[in-house]
């Protein structure tokens, strides 16, 4: 037995912090479940006090859990047996950890065990969605069809991932060779003009002294910018794995100008695309806000889904704590009271999730297009002002120069 320190939020939204004792964090992991605590952090408590922080986080992308699932309906829909539709899945699979969980899987099934037992005994590889599905699934006889609805449910969030991060290459790839220009000019190009005017004795213009102080202390100390970046990249690490820290990161997120306002939406999107296809499968409301909430990782939406479920116990509609927490846009609000009104929940949180990935879409291409010129205008801010730095007192010189000249022109000194 080994001993663990966590920290966990309670149904209210309240951080839990306490010790236990257990065989592995796994352990930790579902007892605290059981209590109705959602963990954010386990710590191992090993020798000479040195913890080992352990995040809750899910080791196998979006895009192989949609390409299982997909070949996982399809060998069934062929009518192959479970325990031989899982040995062909692990040959299949490239993914290490995937590939692990699926044959232990089939240990268990072939043993007896129901699917959905063996993977929840896989620790964090399969995620809670995908397990209720199928445990619905193996209960009502519609295994297949809970997962067509999952690999449908997969492509479209591994779809709306694929978005995003494509849509920062671009913005992401210029900002990096800004930077990188940057960098060239100050170290090299610089300290190159610095030389030439030191042996001029030049008066400098303001400009050109504060660009070449910096260019100076950029090359002399440079160990020491590098120890500040390391020392406040290190204190934002440590910070942002504190739940004080995850807090205030989920909120800006969803504050922040212009991606906020993406953020909120992909957020609605992932959201109520989870909601309709628990929902799809009979699985209750409140349990179906219950697996969605560990399906989030933004822990002020985490908190509103806690809070909601406690709403919902109480017999409250679930568009009002929605509402009342002034994060959802009205839209989505309005469309759940809707399907409250009508029973049609699963219907409209279809559509919510079907209207906000386009806006997804349409809101990263205009970000991506708005963000390109904004770069290269502030690109081009720097370097020119670094160039003007450079070329006032060489124009200065040249006038010198020419004055020099003419100040001594041959013709002036002959007589009559």
């Amino acid at each position: 037995m080994a001993g663990y320190a966590y920290t966990a939020i309670d149904t209210y939204g309240k951080e839990k912090k306490g010790k236990m004792e257990a065989p592995d964090e796994e352990r930790v992991f579902h007892t605290l479940k059981a209590e109705g605590l959602y963990p954010v952090t386990i710590k191992e408590l090993g020798i000479l006090t040195r913890d080992i922080n352990i995040q809750i986080s899910n080791p196998v992308k979006t895009r192989d859990l949609s390409v299982f699932t997909r070949q996982f309906v399809t060998i069934l829909n062929a009518g192959v047996p479970i325990v031989e539709a899982l040995l062909m899945l692990e040959e299949q699979t490239e993914n290490k950890t995937l590939k692990k969980a699926i044959a232990s899987s089939q240990l268990m099934v072939q043993k007896g065990e129901r699917l959905a037992d063996a993977m929840r005994n896989q620790g964090k590889v399969f995620p809670p969605i995908l397990i209720n599905m199928i445990e619905a699934g193996e209960a009502s006889g519609s295994l297949e069809i809970a997962l067509e609805r999952m690999a449908v449910h997969f492509e479209k969030e591994a779809k709306l991932r694929a978005l995003l991060k494509k849509a920062m290459v671009y913005p992401v790839s210029l900002g990096i060779i800004s930077l990188g220009v940057i960098i060239l000019m100050i170290a090299v190009v610089i300290p190159g003009f610095m030389d030439m005017f030191g042996d001029m004795n030049m008066e400098m213009p303001p400009i050109t002294l504060a660009v070449m102080s910096i260019s100076d202390f950029v090359v002399t100390r440079w160990y020491i910018i590098l120890g500040v970046l390391i020392l406040i990249g290190l204190l934002v690490f440590i910070y942002a794995n504190t739940f004080k820290g995850k807090m205030f990161l989920s909120k800006l997120k969803l504050r922040l100008p212009l991606f906020g306002k993406l953020n909120i939406k992909t957020v609605c999107a992932r959201l109520t695309r989870t909601l309709s296809t628990l929902i799809a499968a009979g699985i209750p409301l409140i349990e179906a806000v219950d697996i969605t909430a560990r399906t989030i990782d933004n822990l002020v939406i985490k908190r509103i889904l806690m809070e909601s479920k406690e709403e919902i116990a109480r017999g409250v509609p679930l568009s009002v704590p929605f509402r009342s927490s002034e994060v959802f846009p009205p839209l989505v609000t309005h469309m759940m009271k809707i399907g409250e009104e009508t029973g049609s929940m699963e219907e409209m949180f279809n559509k919510i999730a079907d209207y906000y990935d386009e806006e997804v879409e349409v809101t990263t291409q205009t970000l991506t297009a708005a963000m390109e010129p904004v770069i290269i205008i502030v690109l081009a801010l720097v370097v020119g002002g670094m160039i003007l730095a450079v070329m006032q007192p060489m124009f200065s010189m040249y006038e010198q120069f020419d004055g020099s000249i003419i100040g001594s022109d041959p013709a002036a000194g002959i007589g009559p």
